[in-house]
């Protein structure tokens, strides 16, 4: 991937890309309504673009089974500025046929439980960085990129891979990932994107106001962030999933090779073929050292 540093920037000139979860079965029992959630994100993409006539919004919706570009404040740009409020109303209505059709490829795939069914966040991190680094080789001058996460279903286990390799591409192009959980669990994926990368991480108390906490916390610049005191994070959960049954674990292999992370011991690691001659003790029969 191209450096973002290698690029010249405008110091308060900001592309933001927001990935938005548009997960049924979180927002079904969620306190805050998702029409009024997106209410709340429509003003803060609006708040965004009249900060700078030069800022650029792409929304990005994550669905169970499927991610989608929903907006692009480029394409009101040819016309001027007053079709931004069409152009936001068009979005509206993209949204809604995304969740339909997303329901609809949901519903065909037996393997998703209605239960726990995370978000397609790695996917939608992809698009969101295949989207920045077309814009750095659109030309020599480009505006300060970050990505903003607003997540409310929990992490999918399965996914971690994938997420992991977007947030060292991230980190590798200089692009901050900020994270806004409207859920009442905390992403450990999330913490650790935002932690490497050197965005920020926030979980809002109070979700009826939460156009104030994006707009106080998430709408300022790369430049001005400099000089302002933003939340931090208290505690970061690091843990991993393993490779063979996609969980989160405390303690675990790793193959000396390729790194891969198992739950229990294998003799060769399914994700090289590497081999292991040693035996090694079952770290679930072993007394728990933690303190």
């Amino acid at each position: 991937m191209t450096s973002a540093h290698s690029k010249l920037y405008s110091d308060d000139v900001s592309l933001v890309v927001v990935v938005v979860d548009t997960n049924p079965f979180f927002w079904a029992g969620a306190s805050l309504p998702f029409a009024d959630f997106f209410s709340h994100l429509i003003h803060f993409v609006n708040s965004l673009l009249l900060l700078n006539h030069l800022n650029h919004v792409v929304v990005i919706a994550a669905g169970v089974s499927s991610c989608a570009y929903v907006f692009d404040s480029s394409s009101a740009g040819a016309s001027g500025t007053a079709d931004v409020a069409a152009t936001l109303d068009k979005a509206s209505r993209k949204v809604e046929e995304f969740i339909k059709q997303d329901a609809r490829e949901t519903a065909g795939n037996g393997t998703v439980a209605a239960g726990g069914a995370a978000s397609l966040f790695s996917g939608a991190l992809s698009i969101a960085l295949c989207y920045i680094q077309r814009i750095f080789r659109s030309g020599t001058r480009h505006p300060q990129p970050r990505i903003l996460c607003l997540q409310g279903s929990p992490d999918g286990p399965e996914q971690y891979v994938a997420v992991m390799n977007s947030i060292f591409s991230a980190q590798r192009s200089m692009v901050p990932i900020d994270s806004c959980i409207v859920g009442t669990q905390d992403s450990a994926f999330l913490q650790q994107a935002s932690h490497i990368t050197g965005g920020v991480y926030m979980k809002p108390q109070e979700l009826n106001g939460l156009f104030q906490y994006l707009a106080a916390v998430f709408a300022s610049d790369l430049h001005s962030r400099t000089f302002l005191r933003l939340p931090k994070t208290m505690g970061v959960d690091f843990r991993a999933s393993c490779f063979c049954h996609k969980k989160t674990i405390d303690m675990g292999y790793v193959c000396s090779v390729c790194l891969s992370i198992f739950c229990k011991y294998h003799k060769k690691c399914s994700t090289c073929g590497s081999e292991f001659s040693r035996v090694m003790p079952d770290l679930n029969s072993m007394p728990d050292q933690r303190q």
